[in-house]
C-alpha cells in the first residue's frame, strides 16, 4: 500500500486553543520511521512554534492540500474542510450534538473520512486509548479551587485560596502544583475562617477525570473521608483548629447517593439495568456537607441527575447553607445534565457564572447567595504543553498505521464515522438526525438539481463570509455584482462557482434583468443605493436583504414591497441586525411573564483586539471608513433618567458619555447612536413612559476628544471641492495638511500653533498635542518620525474623503492583527411595584489573525455578513409570511437567525451570553448600568 502524507492544521475554534494533536517529537519519529512528507499549517497560538516543527523535519505550509490525512484537535470549520480527505479530530458529532449537525452534513457532501479520537478504544475494554480527561482534571481543580477563593473572598472573607490562580496562568503543570503546595503552607499555618469549617471538596467519578482532580488536590494538606463521615464532620465542628488548617476529600460512587425509589436500596445490576426506578439524594447525604464539588462523571440522559435545580433551591433556602456548597466545578460540563444547573459552557474568559437557584435565575456577579458555576468545556488548553504530549504519545501508533494506510486496522476501523460519503454502519442511526425537521424549516423548496441563485450586490470587506455560509448551504449558487471588478475577482476566487457580474446600480436595464435571473436580492451596497435596487427587486418580484438602516427613502417602499408580495428584509447585520434579533427575544420573554420594559440601554462597537489598538484613535477600520466617520456626525436622539436628550450631529462627538462600564478588562467610551426612541415602537416598548431608551456605539477612551478636534479642524469637511481634480491644490499628505489648517509651513510648531488659534486652547495642551501627534503619525506633518510618511495620491472630491483614505492607509489590519465586536444590552423590567428583573445579554467576538499575508475573516464581516446570509436563507425557505420593508423584529425572523447563530459550530462566531436578576429598587440604583451612565 502506498504511504499517506499528513498534515497538521492550526487550531482556530477560540484563541485560547494552543494545544497541537503531534508534538515536534513525534513529527521527527513519524518522518524518521516512514521517509513521508508531515506538512504544519503555521501558528502563532500553537504552543510549540512553528521553527520546533522545522527542525523535526516537517513543512510548514499554509496549504495542506497536498496531504492526506489532517491532524487536528477540535473541530475544522466548515469553509476550511478540504474535500475527500481523511479527517482526524474530536467531532463531537457521533452523539448527534444539535450544534455540529451542518458540519457532519458537509462530511459527508465532501466525501470526507471521519476518525473521531472518542471512538479510539481497546477493542477488548472499550476503554478510550487516546484522551485528554486527566488533564480536564487538573485544569478543572486549579480552576475550581481558584474560583472558590474568589467567592470566598466576595462573602467578607480572605482565605489562602485566593492566591490560586487559573490554570492556564501557570508555564507548566509543575509549577502549578508547587504554587498549590506554598498555598498549601498557608493552610496549615492560617487556616480557614472557622465560618467556613471544615472545607470540603467532594468528588464524583473514577475515571481519569477523577483521577487528575484528585492529584491536584492532593498537593493541598487534606484528609479523605467516607462519606457516611460527613455529617458528624459537620455537625460536631466547634471551630477546632486541626479541623481548619486542612481540606477534607469525599470521593463518591452512586452507591453514596443513588437510592431506589420504593425502597431506599442501592443495587448496582439493577440500577444499570432500570436507572428509572432510581434517584438522587446527593442533596440530601453529601451537597449539605459540600463546600465545592468536582464533577468529573460520565453521564447519560438514562440516569438521573446527581443535582437538580429544585434540589439546589432546598439546599439554598436552609438557613444553615450559607457558607456551604458555594462551588461546582463541573468538569464534565453535560449541558442540562447530571448537573442541571449547568446551563451552558463557560469560557476561559469568563469561567464563572452564578445561579440563584431560590430565584431560578442565572448572572455573572458574584453575590452572596447561590451558587458558583465552572463550566469550560476545554479545560485540557489551559494545559497545552504536557496535554499534547500526554494525547500525541497516545496517538502517535494510530497515526502511525493511518501513514501507512492501514484503515482495516480493528482500532481505527471502529473509530471511523463517516467514509465514501457515508454514515458507518454503527452510525447510520444519525440519518435520521440529520433529516428531521428544526422548530423552522430551514430546507430551500427546490425542482432536483435545480440551485437557487442569490444576487450579491457589493463585493467590500464583509462579504467573505456571507457568500462562504450561503455556499455551505445545499442548492445555493451566488452570483457577485460590483463595480469593482478586480475586488470581485479576489472574493471569488477563494470559492469554486461563483459568478462575478460587472454591475452599474445606474443602468436600470442591466440591472433589471439581473434581477430577473436570481432568486433573491442581498445588497452590501452603500445605504444610499438599497432603494435603487429595491425597486428593481419590487419590479421583479424578488425578497431582498440589506444590512443597513432603513432610511427615509427605503421606507417609502413599503407599500410597493407589500403590493409586489415581497418581503425586504432591512437592518440584518451587527448594528443593526443581531442587537434586534437579541433584544427582542428578551423584550418577547419579559412580556410573556407580565412585565414592562422600563429600561433599555444598548451598547455595540467594532473595534481592534486591545493589543492591537495602539494608535491614536484606538481604531482601525474593518469596514467602510467613510461610514464610519460620518457615523460621529449624526444627530443623535435618547432618553436617560426619564429625560429626552437631542444633539445635534456637529455636536455629537463633544458629547459623549466619558465612561461605559461594561467589563473591567476594556475602556470604554460611548457616542450615542442616531435616533434612539425611534426603535421605541419597532421594539413594542412604550416611548412616552419608559426610564431610558438608548443605543450607543462604543469607542476606546480618546477616541471621540481626538475625532472632535478633527471636525473642527475642518478634516471632516463634506463640501465638494469641484469637478477639476488638477485645481486641487495640494498633492500629498503634508500638503493636505496645510491646504485644510490654512498654513504655509507643515512643520510640527507651525501645526501646533495653528491647531491651538482654531481650537481656541494652549499650545501646549495635551489635547492640542495629541492632535498634532496624531497627524504626524498619519504623515501628514513634515519631518515625522513615523513609518506611514509615504507620500500618495490623496486627490478626492472633499475633505472627507481625502481624510478617509489617509486613515485608512495608516489604521488598517496588519500582519496577525485582529478585530474584535462587542455588544451589550441591558434591560430593566417591572413586574409589580418595587420588583425588578435585570436583563443582559452580551457578546464579544474576535477575528480570525492575519496570517502570511492571508487575510481571514474579521470579526465585522463575520457579525455582518453571516446575518445577512441567514437571512437569504430563511427567505428561500419561504417561511416569512410578513411582506413590505421589514427589521428582523418579528419572532419569525428572529428566532431562527438566533437558533442558526448558535449552530454554526466549530467555527464559533456569534454567542450571546444572557444572564438575569431579581432585584428591588435600591439594588437596581446600585447595579444597573442604567443608572450608572456618566454623560
Amino acid at each position: 500500500m502506498s504511504l499517506q502524507l499528513s498534515g497538521i492544521r492550526r487550531e482556530d475554534k477560540n484563541i485560547w486553543e494552543r494545544r497541537a494533536p503531534l508534538t515536534p517529537k513525534y513529527v521527527s519519529k513519524i518522518i524518521g520511521k516512514t521517509n513521508t512528507k508531515v506538512y504544519v499549517q503555521p501558528s502563532n497560538n500553537r504552543i510549540f512554534p512553528d521553527h520546533a516543527y522545522e527542525k523535526a523535519g516537517a513543512i510548514i505550509s499554509e496549504d495542506l492540500s497536498n496531504a492526506d490525512i489532517i491532524l487536528a484537535i477540535k473541530e475544522t470549520p466548515i469553509s476550511k474542510l478540504i474535500p475527500n480527505k481523511t479527517y482526524c479530530m474530536f467531532s463531537h458529532t457521533h452523539k448527534a450534538q444539535e450544534y455540529n449537525k451542518n458540519l457532519l452534513s458537509s462530511f459527508l457532501e465532501k466525501n470526507i473520512r471521519v476518525l473521531d479520537y472518542e471512538l479510539i478504544r481497546n477493542p477488548k475494554s472499550l476503554s478510550r486509548l487516546v484522551f485528554f480527561g486527566k488533564f480536564a482534571g487538573y485544569a478543572g481543580m486549579i480552576d475550581g479551587i481558584h474560583g472558590l477563593g474568589q467567592k470566598m473572598l466576595a462573602m467578607g472573607y480572605n482565605t489562602p485560596l485566593i492566591n490560586v490562580a487559573m490554570s492556564h496562568t501557570y508555564p507548566t503543570l509543575n509549577s502549578a502544583k508547587l504554587h498549590l503546595r506554598e498555598v498549601g503552607k498557608n493552610i496549615k499555618a492560617n487556616g480557614f475562617p472557622k465560618e467556613f469549617g471544615p472545607v470540603v471538596f467532594t468528588i464524583t467519578g473514577s475515571g481519569n477525570v477523577s483521577q487528575g482532580v484528585q492529584e491536584i488536590f492532593e498537593c493541598l494538606p487534606h484528609e479523605y473521608i467516607d462519606s457516611s463521615e460527613l455529617h458528624n464532620l459537620v455537625q460536631n465542628f466547634n471551630g477546632e483548629f486541626s479541623k481548619l488548617n486542612k481540606i477534607y476529600g469525599v470521593k463518591v460512587t452512586a452507591k453514596d447517593y443513588i437510592e431506589n425509589k420504593d425502597n431506599g436500596v442501592f443495587d448496582y445490576s439493577e440500577y444499570k439495568q432500570y436507572p428509572s426506578k432510581y434517584m438522587s439524594s446527593f442533596h440530601k447525604k453529601i451537597a449539605p456537607y459540600t463546600t465545592m464539588l468536582a464533577n468529573g462523571l460520565y453521564w447519560d440522559t438514562k440516569f438521573p441527575k446527581i443535582l437538580t435545580k429544585q434540589h439546589l433551591k432546598l439546599l439554598q433556602a436552609d438557613p444553615n447553607n450559607k457558607f456551604r456548597m458555594l462551588s461546582i466545578s463541573d468538569i464534565s460540563c453535560d449541558i442540562s445534565g447530571s448537573i442541571e444547573s449547568t446551563y451552558k459552557s463557560s469560557s476561559i474568559s469568563t469561567p464563572f457564572f452564578y445561579y440563584d437557584a431560590e430565584n431560578d435565575i442565572y448572572h455573572e456577579n458574584i453575590i452572596d447567595r447561590g451558587v458558583q458555576m465552572m463550566t469550560i468545556d476545554n479545560l485540557p488548553t489551559e494545559l497545552p504543553l504536557e496535554s499534547s504530549e500526554n494525547f500525541s504519545e497516545s496517538l502517535y501508533p494510530i497515526a502511525l498505521k493511518m501513514i501507512k494506510n492501514d484503515f482495516n486496522d480493528p482500532v481505527v476501523q471502529k473509530s471511523i464515522i463517516t467514509e465514501n460519503g457515508k454514515l458507518k454502519d454503527e452510525h447510520k442511526h444519525l440519518y435520521s438526525f440529520l433529516n428531521q425537521n428544526n422548530t423552522y424549516s430551514d430546507k430551500i423548496s427546490v425542482k432536483s438539481n435545480e440551485k437557487k441563485k442569490v444576487f450579491l450586490a457589493g463585493s467590500g470587506l464583509v462579504t467573505k463570509p456571507l457568500v462562504n455560509f450561503l455556499l455551505n448551504q445545499k442548492n445555493i449558487q451566488v452570483s457577485i455584482a460590483s463595480n469593482n471588478i478586480s475586488e470581485a475577482n479576489a472574493l471569488a476566487s477563494s470559492f469554486e462557482e461563483v459568478n462575478v457580474l460587472d454591475f452599474d446600480i445606474c443602468n436600470r436595464d442591466s440591472v433589471d434583468k439581473m434581477v430577473m435571473d436570481h432568486d433573491i436580492v442581498v445588497s452590501m451596497l452603500p445605504a444610499s443605493l438599497h432603494p435603487k435596487l429595491a425597486l428593481s427587486a419590487i419590479k421583479n418580484k424578488k425578497n431582498m436583504v440589506t444590512a443597513s438602516y432603513i432610511s427615509p427613502d427605503m421606507q417609502k417602499l413599503d407599500q410597493s414591497a407589500k403590493d409586489a408580495g415581497i418581503t425586504i428584509l432591512s437592518e440584518l447585520g451587527l448594528d443593526p441586525g443581531i442587537d434586534h434579533c437579541s433584544a427582542m427575544k428578551i423584550i418577547d420573554d419579559i412580556k410573556s411573564r407580565g412585565g414592562k420594559v422600563t429600561s433599555f440601554i444598548s451598547w455595540c462597537g467594532g473595534l481592534p483586539a486591545p493589543e492591537n489598538s495602539k494608535n491614536p484613535l484606538g481604531y482601525k477600520f474593518s469596514w467602510s471608513p467613510q461610514g464610519v466617520l460620518i457615523a460621529g456626525l449624526n444627530s443623535a436622539k435618547f432618553k436617560l433618567g426619564g429625560k429626552i436628550i437631542e444633539i445635534e450631529g456637529s455636536k455629537l462627538l463633544e458629547n459623549k458619555f466619558e465612561t461605559v462600564p461594561l467589563y473591567n478588562g476594556f475602556n470604554f467610551e460611548g457616542l450615542a447612536n442616531r435616533d434612539s426612541l425611534s426603535y421605541a415602537d419597532a421594539y413594542g416598548l412604550d416611548a412616552n413612559n419608559i426610564h431610558n431608551m438608548l443605543r450607543g456605539t462604543l469607542r476606546y477612551k480618546g477616541y471621540s476628544e481626538l475625532m472632535s478636534c478633527f471636525v473642527k479642524l475642518g478634516f471632516l469637511d463634506n463640501t465638494p471641492y469641484g469637478k477639476n481634480l488638477n485645481s486641487i491644490p495640494f498633492n500629498n499628505r503634508t500638503e493636505f495638511c496645510k491646504y485644510v489648517l490654512n498654513i504655509n509651513s507643515g512643520d510640527f510648531e507651525t501645526a501646533k500653533k495653528r491647531i491651538s488659534e482654531i481650537l481656541n486652547i494652549g499650545t501646549n495642551s495635551d489635547t492640542v498635542l495629541n492632535v498634532v501627534r496624531a497627524l504626524q503619525s498619519f504623515g501628514m506633518i513634515e519631518n515625522c518620525e513615523s513609518t506611514n510618511c509615504k507620500e500618495s495620491n490623496t486627490h478626492t472630491s472633499t475633505n472627507l474623503g481625502v481624510f478617509c483614505n489617509i486613515l485608512q492607509q495608516n489604521l488598517n489590519y496588519r500582519l496577525f492583527e485582529k478585530d474584535m465586536v462587542a455588544l451589550y444590552h441591558e434591560f430593566i423590567a417591572e413586574f409589580s411595584p418595587g420588583v425588578y428583573e435585570i436583563h443582559t445579554s452580551s457578546l464579544i467576538t474576535y477575528g480570525t489573525n492575519l496570517s502570511n499575508g492571508i487575510i481571514n475573516d474579521t470579526a465585522m464581516s463575520k457579525t455582518v455578513g453571516i446575518p445577512a446570509a441567514i437571512g437569504a436563507k430563511i427567505l428561500l425557505s419561504d417561511q416569512v409570511k410578513i411582506k413590505g420593508v421589514i427589521r428582523p423584529t418579528h419572532k419569525e425572523i428572529y428566532e431562527p437567525v438566533l437558533k442558526t447563530l448558535t449552530t454554526l459550530g466549530a467555527e464559533d462566531l456569534i454567542r450571546f451570553e444572557e444572564s438575569s436578576k431579581k432585584v428591588n429598587l435600591e439594588q437596581l440604583k446600585s447595579s444597573s448600568l442604567a443608572y450608572n451612565l456618566k454623560y
